[in-house]
């Protein structure tokens, strides 16, 4: 009997063996850290148990340029993975390595599993389509920034929740007398101050359709909009209305902590914010100009999508189709739009998250959807597509910082970050 056991035993083992040993692997590089990455690794996990065909195995790769550069590497390397997350701002990039990119409109159709591109969100898709139409990355954590707020700091300054930029600065100075360090934070500069700006009050920041039209496009975000608002900034901040924390989510203690009672971030921040926030809070959509806009235009997205490299046999590409089938489920979705704050990406996640009752139980968290499809995207608002645009970034927050610490004026600032700025295009426009 016992030997009889044994063997039982040693033949499941081996049953076991086998069947793991079949199962194709898929790698995904991404650049979620923390608790974010948590929810990655149970994404792939959920994944992996629901059949047993393929293994995701999620790789985390560091912070977003960081990721993008270690995938270009592998691949000139022949080491690349199967999917890798690429933040929005490296889209112009991804696009021009055409032969690196298997498209992932045209990987589901090769794969023959579903997809509709009828079922996504408008203001999602477009971003990361040809200007035929063909949807090439996966949409995964997009967002795009709000205001978020300290509701106890407001009733205790006896102030509601601004909506303009002028009432954002007359709402800090109350804010400060009450007993506050500061009115306003904010983190991803660029992103929030000039590029969303831009958007909310159908501004371009450069020719050429913000560079959806052609490489050949040139910035024009020194105009005097974007330069009176961060002289105005500047300004708020030499009089202790705003305080700078950093260029990424440096800043989000600041608001955490109470010390500033509004924030402008990405909505993505509503994980971390209610697990720390010892407060009562809110989000509510960008402030605004009335003089420049009589009301917001949208904003744009941010956040990253998922790209599939070629260079792996057709098995593996099965394996990476069905589970982007699985990962764009509505019930994936809406549990990663609960749990982070991205926007679900597909009509029915938002349906079926207003049907879970989650936007009832917690006001405010469509404020993202919203904003997004305030109303048709505009050329000037539908979002930015410029060559070598991680590093026209960094340029731009070296010149915003130049301007928070006074050694620059918001028109010199600005200035220079163009000038540098379309060097940069031109060194792209070339290699391309």
């Amino acid at each position: 009997m016992i030997k009889s056991n044994r063997t039982l035993l040693a033949a499941a083992l081996l049953l076991g063996a086998g069947s793991a040993h079949a199962a194709t692997e898929v790698q995904w590089w991404h650049a979620m850290g923390g608790v974010n990455g948590e929810r990655v690794n149970k994404i792939a996990d959920d994944f992996n148990a629901s059949q047993s065909d393929y293994t995701v195995v999620p790789v985390y790769k560091g912070n977003y340029t960081e990721t993008m550069t270690a995938a270009i590497a592998a691949f000139r390397a022949r080491q690349q993975p199967h999917i890798v997350q690429v933040f929005e701002v490296g889209t112009a990039t991804m696009m021009a390595a055409e032969g690196a990119v298997y498209p992932i409109e045209d990987l589901m159709n090769d794969a023959q599993e579903p997809f509709d591109k009828s079922d996504y969100l408008p203001a999602v898709i477009s971003y990361y389509q040809t200007p035929e139409g063909k949807l090439l990355s996966m949409p995964f954590n997009s967002s795009t920034p709000v205001m978020w707020y300290n509701q106890d700091a407001l009733d205790k300054a006896g102030v509601g929740v601004p909506t303009t930029w002028p009432e954002v600065a007359e709402a800090s100075r109350k804010i400060v007398d009450a007993g506050y360090k500061c009115g306003f934070s904010f983190g991803w500069q660029s992103w929030v101050q000039v590029e969303n700006f831009s958007a909310w009050h159908d501004i371009p920041m450069g020719t050429k359709e913000n560079g959806f039209a052609g490489f050949d496009t040139e910035f024009t975000f020194n105009n005097e909009h974007v330069v009176r608002h961060l002289d105005n900034i500047a300004e708020w901040g030499k009089q202790g209305l705003f305080q700078y924390g950093g260029r990424r989510g440096d800043s989000l203690p600041m608001f955490t902590n109470a010390e500033c009672a509004m924030w402008l971030n990405s909505s993505a921040y509503y994980g971390g914010i209610k697990d720390q926030a010892q407060f009562k809070f809110g989000q509510t959509m960008l402030p605004y100009y009335p003089d420049v806009i009589d009301s917001p235009q949208n904003s744009i997205i941010g956040g990253a999508t998922l790209w599939v490299l070629r260079g792996h046999d057709d098995d593996a590409y099965k394996g990476v189709a069905r589970f982007m089938t699985y990962l764009s489920s509505p019930e994936v979705q809406a549990w990663w739009h609960q749990e982070t704050g991205y926007v679900p990406i597909t009509n029915a996640a938002y349906e079926l998250s207003r049907e879970q009752g989650f936007y009832e139980a917690n006001p405010g968290t469509d404020t993202a959807i919203k904003q997004l499809s305030l109303n048709a995207p505009t050329p000037n608002s539908r979002g930015v597509r410029f060559g070598n645009f991680v590093q026209v970034r960094d340029v731009i927050n070296e010149e915003m910082e130049a301007i928070w610490n006074g050694t620059k004026s918001a028109q010199e600032g600005m200035d220079e970050a163009v000038a540098r700025g379309n060097d940069l295009l031109r060194k792209f426009e070339s290699a391309n």
